[in-house]
């Protein structure tokens, strides 16, 4: 017969193992968990180290495609949410009336569309089929 101590999970076991006919055979006996080992005492507080010089602000990472600026030529409507392209459904100078759709897009596997807020005529159009918008990109302008 052998015996072997055997910690588990910081449980200790003390294992005695019989070999009988061949195959062993296996009893296990929990043996009382260790005491807990005291706190160390508090280390002595080192004096405070200076504050590092605070990092360089990070450059703004360039959008796939530069957002135009407003063309002060009527309201530019956004893109709610990041996404492609798929189709433009106006051109400039297009009457639009409320709820037409006017672009569809597609975000997270999903076919989406951006429709009027209000009756106009398409004055700019800044995205075409197959570009990347982002959250609050303007697509195009109605006046």
């Amino acid at each position: 017969m052998k015996s072997y101590k055997v910690t588990v999970n910081g449980n200790t076991y003390e294992v005695d193992v019989e070999e009988v006919g061949g195959a062993p055979e296996v009893k296990a006996v929990q043996v009382a968990a260790p005491a807990p080992k005291p706190a160390p005492a508090p280390a002595p507080k080192p004096a405070p180290a200076p504050a590092p010089a605070p990092a360089p602000a990070p450059a703004p990472k360039a959008a796939p495609k530069a957002a135009p600026a407003p063309s002060g030529g009527g309201e530019d409507i956004l893109a709610p949410l990041p996404g492609t392209v798929i189709s433009v459904n106006v051109g400039v100078g297009d009457a639009v009336k409320v709820n037409q759709v006017l672009l569809i897009f597609e975000a997270m596997k999903m076919e989406n569309e951006i429709v009027a807020s209000h009756e106009g005529t398409v004055t700019k159009v800044y995205v075409s089929k197959g570009d990347s918008l982002e959250s609050g990109m303007p697509v195009l302008a109605i006046s």
